[in-house]
């Protein structure tokens, strides 16, 4: 009997010190860089790995598609197709325009990625931007039309001397999902990936539930959110905003999200979209698309596109979710 009960008081000190080693256990700490990239600031954080290396791969990535998808960079494939210089592109260049492309269509033109000519008079990150000069913007429209942006392949023919790609309301969603890929390729399962208020998660949080991405309210301090959070899991959140790049003038605000007919920013109901989709590129795509198109048409497109969701806010403070809106979790 004695040695029985030896051999249970073992076990039981056995399983404490089991217990007290698993409880003490240190658990993976999330780590995170943060760098000035295409023209923002870029922040990658893993929550499931300690490979700081992995952070560095994913930064470099924005380096590499900024070469080839900037506008004003002259070594990009983008700046040299614009000089006329280059037409045939890489892959990655040709994917991205004929995505592009495909906004410009189902849009009607709203969205136009040859708006080069008029967006390059705009400077928006200037320490004192300035309203361009009529004659000139006047000068440059004629040039915006996406029908005759042609991609046959990887040959690109603008065919309108002075034609100009500017790719800028897409390509950040695009970087995000091959940053994306590239950390799932490496066995990431918990990340998220913030290009500039272009949020992308891999997964989830590591204790498994959603991730928490507030939605911000136009002009409203940076931390002041929409009343309700929304859960996110393995999924993007892309946000377009007159507030996001903008300056005022004569008592008028002036934003980026520049309207191809009139060469001026977009006026209608609209302060913000919100998308919510699977891919990056998606969201970049559709949340300028909504915007361009205003609430009614807007709302009209998300609702018949499987996988979009979407949260209009008008200037007036209004918001208003696209049909069987399943993401809201609260405050």
């Amino acid at each position: 009997m004695k040695k029985k009960h030896f051999f249970v008081l073992l076990c039981i000190l056995g399983l404490i010190f089991s217990l007290f080693l698993s409880g003490c256990k240190k658990q993976t700490e999330p780590i995170t860089k943060t760098s000035f990239k295409l023209n923002t600031v870029v922040t990658i954080t893993i929550y499931d790995s300690e490979d700081t290396a992995l952070l560095d791969g994913a930064m470099e990535l924005c380096d590499y598609y900024e070469n080839l998808f900037s506008r004003t960079k002259e070594t990009s494939e983008i700046y040299r197709v614009n000089q006329g210089s280059l037409t045939d592109v890489s892959d990655e260049t040709a994917e991205l325009l004929e995505l592009a492309l495909s906004f410009s269509r189902i849009s009607d033109g709203a969205f136009d990625p040859t708006i080069g000519p008029v967006s390059s008079l705009w400077d928006f990150h200037a320490e004192e931007p300035q309203v361009p000069d009529a004659e000139a913007i006047a000068e440059a429209l004629p040039l915006v039309n996406y029908q005759n942006a042609e991609l046959s392949g990887n040959t690109v023919i603008l065919r309108e001397d002075g034609m100009m790609l500017d790719l800028g309301a897409i390509a950040k969603g695009y970087i995000a999902d091959r940053i994306k890929e590239y950390l799932t390729n490496e066995g990431v399962k918990s990340a998220t990936i913030d290009l500039g208020g272009n949020i992308l998660c891999i997964g989830s949080r590591p204790d498994g539930t959603p991730f928490r991405i507030g939605v911000r309210q136009p002009f409203a301090d940076a931390s002041t959110t929409i009343d309700s959070a929304l859960a996110i899991t393995d999924q993007s959140v892309v946000t377009s905003g007159i507030y996001e790049r903008c300056f005022e003038q004569a008592g008028i605000l002036y934003h980026h999200l520049l309207d191809p007919s009139t060469g001026y920013p977009c006026e209608n109901e609209l302060a913000s979209v919100t998308i919510i989709s699977e891919k990056s590129v998606d969201g970049d795509g559709y949340s300028t698309t909504c915007f361009l198109l205003g609430l009614e048409k807007g709302l009209k497109l998300v609702n018949q596109t499987e996988g979009i969701h979407a949260i209009f806010i008008t200037r007036d403070g209004e918001i208003i979710y696209s049909d069987d809106f399943p993401y809201v979790i609260g405050s």
